[in-house]
C-alpha cells in the first residue's frame, strides 16, 4: 500500500498504549532492513531521514555542509528507497524527516515523497518558534502530510543540532504550542539527551509528559508525544566494537526500563539512531577481522582503512563513502561489496527488531488506520476551518 502520514500511526500508539519506534536511515540497504524486520513483527514503521541525511544521500560526503540542492536530491533517493519496500509491505510505513532545520528543508523532504516532517524551532524564542511551525504545517497539511515540532532544548549532539544543556518543556507551554500551531506531534524535552554519550543511569521526568497529556485530554487536544534522544547505546555492541580495536569512550544510553516508563507517562514516538550506527559498525568490524583478504579489497579496502583511521567514530557515514552509489541507489557490484550490505542490514533488524519487542509494538500494525494522504488532506481541511 502507499505510505501514510505520521497521525493515525501515533493515534494508535497512543491509543493502544504502545511505545512506537521510529528508526534514522542513511542508506538504501537501511531502508529495506527496517521495512522487513518491521514487517516480520506485524508493527507499524517510521522510517526517519534526518535532514543532513538528506544531503548524505544527496551524494555530499562532508553532509554537516550539504546544500539546499544536495538534501533535494537526498530527500527524493530516500523517498524513492523507501516506496519502493514500503509501498509493497502488508503494515503501514511512514517516511519522517528528523529534524528539519528550516522551511525550505521540510518543503524539500515534502517533494521527495516523504509523508511527515519534523520542523526543529526549538532553539528559537516561543512565539518565533510558533510562527515557523505554524508556516510547516499550513504547506504539509495541505498535502496530507503530518507534522512534529519541538519545544524545549535536549542537550547533547546529533547532526546539526548541539546545546550544551538542556531545557526542560514546560507543559502549559505545550498546550498552548499545540493550540497555535496545529502540529500532529510535539517533541519535548524530559531528560533525554541526543548522542551516545547520555551520562550514566539517566532518570527521565516522566512527570512532565504526564502532565502534557492530562491537560491535552482537558481541552480535547489529540496528539503525538514524541522523545528524541532516546537510543539505549547497548552496551554489549560498544564492548564488541572496543574489543575489535575501537576506542569508543563515555558511551551511555536510555535504559529500556526509563523508556518502558515514558511509553507508560504518554510517550509514543521513541526516536533512535545511534544503536543503529553502533550495531552496523561492529558488523562491519567483525568482517574485516573474519575476511582479512577484504582488508585489501579493491572495493571495499577502504572501507576498513577508514575503520582504521576513525577508531573513536562510529558513524557508519564516516566509512561508507568508498560506496556511494551502492548507499545512495541500492546497486550492488559485487560479492565484496555485498558482504558489507550484508552488515548493515544485520546490525539494522538486530537494533530494531529488539525494540520493536521491548516497546510493544510487535502485532499493533492492524490497528492503525491506513489512511492515504488525499484522505489525510481532506481530514485536515475539514478539522482546521
Amino acid at each position: 500500500m502507499a505510505l501514510v502520514s505520521l497521525k493515525p500511526v501515533l493515534d494508535a500508539a497512543n491509543k493502544y498504549h504502545y511505545g512506537q519506534g521510529a528508526f534514522n536511515v542513511n542508506a538504501v540497504a537501511q531502508a529495506k532492513a527496517v521495512i522487513q524486520v518491521h514487517e516480520m513483527f506485524r508493527s507499524p514503521a517510521i522510517l526517519q531521514g534526518a535532514d543532513l541525511a538528506n544531503g548524505f544521500m544527496g551524494g555530499c560526503t562532508d553532509f554537516v555542509h550539504a546544500t539546499l540542492e544536495d538534501k533535494r536530491r537526498g530527500a527524493k533517493r530516500i523517498g524513492d528507497a523507501v516506496r519502493a519496500f514500503g509501498e509493497s509491505a502488508s503494515i503501514p510505513v511512514v517516511l519522517h524527516l528528523d529534524h528539519g532545520k528550516d522551511f525550505e528543508s521540510c518543503k524539500a523532504a515534502i517533494d521527495g515523497g516523504y509523508t511527515s516532517v519534523m520542523i526543529d524551532g526549538s532553539s528559537l524564542p516561543f512565539a518565533e518558534n510558533v510562527d515557523l511551525t505554524r508556516e510547516v504545517v499550513k504547506y504539509a497539511h495541505e498535502r496530507g502530510v503530518s507534522v512534529e515540532g519541538e519545544l524545549g532544548v535536549l542537550a547533547g549532539v546529533e547532526d546539526h543540532v548541539f546545546a550544551a544543556d538542556s531545557t526542560y518543556t514546560n507543559p502549559l507551554k505545550a498546550i498552548e504550542f499545540f493550540k497555535k500551531t496545529k502540529v500532529d506531534a510535539l517533541a519535548i524535552s524530559y531528560g533525554t539527551i541526543h548522542g551516545a554519550s547520555k551520562g550514566k543511569d539517566v532518570k527521565l521526568r516522566c512527570q512532565i509528559p504526564i502532565t502534557i497529556r492530562e491537560c491535552m485530554n482537558h481541552e480535547g487536544i489529540t496528539g503525538g508525544l514524541v522523545s528524541h534522544g532516546s537510543s539505549t547505546v547497548p552496551a554489549y555492541i560498544v564492548d564488541e566494537i572496543n574489543a575489535l580495536g575501537g576506542e569508543l569512550k563515555n558511551t551511555y544510553g536510555i535504559s529500556i526500563q526509563e523508556l518502558k516508563e515514558a511509553i507508560a507517562s504518554g510517550i509514543n514516538k521513541i526516536n533512535v539512531d545511534t544503536d543503529i550506527r553502533l550495531a552496523v559498525t561492529r558488523n562491519m568490524k567483525e568482517l574485516f577481522e573474519g575476511r582479512r583478504e577484504l582488508q585489501t579489497s579493491v572495493w571495499v579496502g577502504e572501507i576498513y582503512r577508514l575503520l582504521e583511521k576513525n577508531k573513536d567514530k562510529f558513524d557508519p557515514r564516516v566509512f561508507l563513502t568508498p560506496i556511494m552509489d551502492t548507499v545512495m541507489l541500492g546497486n550492488i557490484p559485487n560479492s565484496d561489496v555485498a558482504e558489507i550490505i550484508g552488515c548493515i542490514e544485520r546490525g539494522v533488524k538486530e537494533v530494531v527488531g529488539t525494540l520493536i519487542v521491548q516497546f510493544g509494538s510487535y502485532g499493533k500494525a492492524p490497528l492503525v488506520s491506513r489512511k492515504t494522504l488525499d484522505e489525510m488532506k481532506e481530514f485536515y481541511r475539514e478539522n482546521e476551518k
